[in-house]
């Protein structure tokens, strides 16, 4: 069965910790040991998500005043590469000598007129204050938001249109290799002329934007034809009611039944519209849930299964 798992930022780095070299590796290794159970039974893809490392890497480079800081995208790449290496890494550790794990920069085309650049939404960085988070947005120009009780950069999140160098994926898991890839939702890239030597052209560059990993993931999913979409995020399910008295996990569900029901935009919105996408465009299952339990639910024992609806079958919520 071939298998695309969405690494939520939970797997990197918990809310509540300092973004350290070592908290991080403490939970990529945990994240690797449920994975690696996984990667020996099937055909594997693994995304995760960069929001925090993408931040303090901004930071990092504000901090340097000599030169001007780097845009995002290439942010995004250093973190694609320094998250790919550990979870590669840590996979290989566990995984038979020959089962190859690759790490792949993938870039993902998005549109340049994109509504989103005019309304940034996506939260990267770190938690602020609200006084921190007043000083940022005026000395660096940030756009802030609230997250919860704190506060934090957002950024343009455009819609992922195409996801670049699936030849090299298809190849790769052909070829029985575990392939990372899509890390942060992919670079950011749009299309715009550019004079060459054969005139003008449409060339791909660099936007400074943070495509919705989740979203992203759905994409080249239903690209690749996988068998099973796995969102792996740190509650055991998705949840009606959420915080409230009347909260309810939600079990077996049709994407219709789902698409009644709104869910936090910065946290599960996401993932329930990128599990409805899949299921919408291929009819085949994908699941939401803790990745401690992720055997469990490629069983269907366990997190929220979203498929289509049949007589007897998903929720009607």
């Amino acid at each position: 069965m071939k298998l695309v798992v969405a690494l939520g930022g939970n797997a990197l780095l918990r809310r509540d910790q300092p973004p350290t070299a070592e908290n991080q590796l403490d939970n990529i290794r945990s994240a690797a040991a449920q994975l690696a159970r996984v990667a020996t039974k099937h055909d594997l893809v693994v995304t995760h998500g960069n929001g925090p490392q993408v931040g303090l890497l901004a930071l990092q480079a504000a901090a340097y005043e000599d030169v001007e800081s780097y845009p995002l995208d290439v942010l995004g790449a250093q973190t694609d590469g320094m998250i790919g290496y550990l979870l590669e890494q840590e996979l290989a550790n566990l995984l038979p000598p020959t089962r190859a794990v690759t790490t792949l920069m993938t870039r993902v085309e998005v549109d340049a007129h994109d509504p989103a650049f005019q309304h940034p939404s996506k939260p990267i960085g770190p938690m602020y204050s609200k006084a921190e988070s007043e000083h940022v947005a005026s000395s660096k120009g940030w756009t802030m938001a609230a997250d919860g009780k704190a506060f934090r950069r957002v950024v343009a999140s455009p819609q992922p249109l195409r996801v670049l160098g699936l030849q090299a994926i298809r190849w790769l898991l052909e070829h029985g290799a575990v392939v990372i890839a899509a890390g942060g939702g992919g670079i950011p890239v749009a299309r715009a002329s550019r004079a060459g030597d054969g005139g003008d052209r449409q060339a791909l560059h660099g936007v400074s934007a943070v495509i919705d990993k989740d979203l992203c993931t759905s994409l080249l999913t239903r690209e690749l034809q996988a068998d099973v979409l796995v969102i792996a995020t740190d509650v055991p399910a998705v949840y009606l009611d959420w915080g409230q008295p009347t909260q309810r996990a939600i079990g077996k569900v049709s994407p219709q039944a789902l698409a009644g029901h709104d869910f936090a935009a910065g946290s599960m919105g996401p993932k329930v519209e990128a599990a409805r996408a899949f299921v919408l465009g291929t009819g085949r299952p994908a699941v939401i849930g803790s990745l401690e339990q992720i055997e469990d639910m490629l069983t269907g024992s366990a997190g929220t299964q979203v498929c289509l609806a049949t007589a007897g079958g998903a929720d009607h919520l």
